[in-house]
């Protein structure tokens, strides 16, 4: 199982960002990760500093984390992609309807992904797969009717 720390995270980003930068070939993965950071360009000038990789971002100070929330939009990918848990696709589907748009949407989505985590770290929620699964398509359904 692939269990990457937190430095290999931002070398991933970084690395798929400059082998964009070089016109090299990308994996699948890095191909799937650059969409979403073609969408960011306020991470671009983060991306192509060495110095970030070491750099603590801090909610506290107002400071979002750029590879954690490019992280996010790429965990949700993969989960729409095969449907994980089951029945996340066709709520995504009626949320980016609700939004008009695929990444408003993902953002949404976001939010409960990082509650529904929030949440579990804490006790909040069972220590079952099915319970967080089930929290997380609750709030994803909430988003999408309201």
């Amino acid at each position: 199982m692939f269990n990457p720390s937190r430095d290999d995270v931002r070398r991933f980003f970084a690395e798929t960002w400059r082998k964009h930068g070089g016109r090299e070939v990308l994996t699948p993965l890095e191909d799937k990760a650059l969409r979403w950071i073609l969408l960011h360009p306020e991470y671009h000038a983060l991306l192509e500093d060495p110095d970030v990789a070491q750099a603590d971002f801090s909610i506290e100070r107002g400071e979002s984390n750029p590879f954690l929330h490019l992280s996010m939009h790429l965990a949700l990918d993969e989960q729409l992609a095969i449907d994980q848990p089951p029945g996340i696709r066709a709520v995504f589907e009626r949320l980016q309807a609700r939004h008009g748009s695929e990444h408003d949407a993902m953002h949404d989505a976001m939010e409960c992904l990082g509650r529904v985590v929030w949440e579990a770290q804490r006790g909040l929620l069972p220590a079952d797969p099915a319970a967080i699964n089930d929290a997380l398509l609750d709030c994803l359904r909430r988003r999408a009717s309201s």
